[in-house]
This record gives structure tokens, C-alpha cells and sequence, in this order.
């Protein structure tokens, strides 16, 4: 049996947050975003740590470095900083803040680690990979379709809206899908004391 801990995330004297009926503040999906809006060229460590902490929700760089240990996170980019002899900047997709706080909220129900990344994240990768592609088509399409001729433009632009629509349907189809599909491993493989305990990285 794995040991179980807090770690140096939690405050003292606070109620633990698996415990039937407690609650755990989270991000809710308006914030979330707001923050992705306001990031779209990505989002340093130190930034998505304020997010949390900024919010009163417990979560340190200590904690973030488990995190890509364990790969929960998407991968980092090196981003050159401007102005001369500055060097780059590694900076996360700003989908990282919605991953932690989707992690944060498994692990607070008592799901382990492997049960995150097994039944969870595998999904999860999978489904925004669809949602990055698909995003990246649409603009490119937006592009080439903004230089066409006159007489066809405004053709294409009514079946790029439809083409857009039914996009966003299906990635949000696709996420409320994989929701239901992995919540029964994760329910089945719950078990108290598993291998992993992921409120280590609570």
C-alpha cells in the first residue's frame, strides 16, 4: 500500500477534501475562459500557479512540478522572448489551467494517479487533439476563403459557419462522451489506499 500524505499545499487544520461531503473550491467554466481568452499565446508556470493561488486555491510550483512529472500536463513550448540576448521562454497551451483544475477535482473525489492518467487523461488528450486540429483548419480555411473570388466568397462563408457549428457540437459531444465513458473505470478502480494516492499531489 502507497503511503498517503499532504503535502505542502494543504493548510492546516483544513477539512480533507475526499471526505464524504466536503467540498474543494474549483475554477468554474467561466473563468476558465476568461483565462483561456486571455492567453492565447500560452501561459508561464509562475502565471497558472498565480491563477490558483490568486483565487484562494491551494496549489504551489512544488505541486506543478508533480504535475509534468506525472505527465498530467500537455507539454511545454519555448517561446523566444523579445529584445536582444534575452533567451526563450517555456510557456504551457493555456488548456493547462482547465487540466489542473480538472485533476485537481479527481483527486479530491479519491481517484489515484493512475487512474487519472489511464482512464482520464487518455481521453482527454485525445479529445482536444481533435478540438487543436479541427480549430487549426477552421482558420486556415477562414484564410484561404476570405481570398476567393467575390462571387463564390459569401457561398463559402455560409458553409464554413455550418462547418463551424457542427464542429463545436461534436467537440462538445465528444467531451460530454468521454466524461461518461471514463467515470465508470475510474469509479471501479476507486479504491482507498490504491497504489499512487494522488492527494499527494492535492
Amino acid at each position: 500500500m502507497a503511503r498517503r500524505h499532504q503535502d505542502d499545499d494543504d493548510d492546516n487544520g483544513t477539512t480533507d477534501p475526499r471526505a464524504p461531503g466536503s467540498r474543494t473550491k474549483m475554477l468554474g467554466d467561466a473563468e476558465l475562459e476568461a483565462i483561456e481568452r486571455s492567453h492565447p499565446d500560452g501561459i508561464t508556470a509562475v502565471q497558472i500557479v498565480d491563477v490558483f493561488t490568486g483565487r484562494g486555491i491551494k496549489f504551489s510550483e512544488a505541486s506543478f512540478r508533480k504535475y509534468v512529472q506525472q505527465g498530467l500536463l500537455p507539454r511545454s513550448k519555448r517561446v523566444g522572448r523579445k529584445g536582444k540576448h534575452r533567451g526563450s521562454l517555456g510557456v504551457y497551451p493555456a488548456k493547462t489551467v482547465r487540466r489542473i483544475n480538472t485533476v485537481k477535482q479527481l483527486m479530491a473525489q479519491g481517484h489515484t494517479i493512475e487512474e487519472i492518467q489511464g482512464q482520464v487523461l487518455l481521453y482527454t488528450d485525445l479529445a482536444e487533439g481533435v478540438a487543436e486540429h479541427l480549430t487549426e483548419l477552421l482558420s486556415r480555411l477562414d484564410t484561404d476563403v476570405a481570398k476567393t473570388d467575390p462571387r463564390m466568397r459569401k457561398q463559402l462563408e455560409r458553409e464554413l459557419a455550418d462547418v463551424r457549428r457542427d464542429g463545436e457540437r461534436l467537440i462538445a459531444q465528444l467531451g460530454e462522451l468521454t466524461r461518461k465513458v471514463a467515470a465508470p473505470g475510474t469509479d471501479s478502480l476507486r479504491l482507498a489506499g490504491a497504489a499512487g494516492g494522488a492527494e499527494d499531489l492535492l
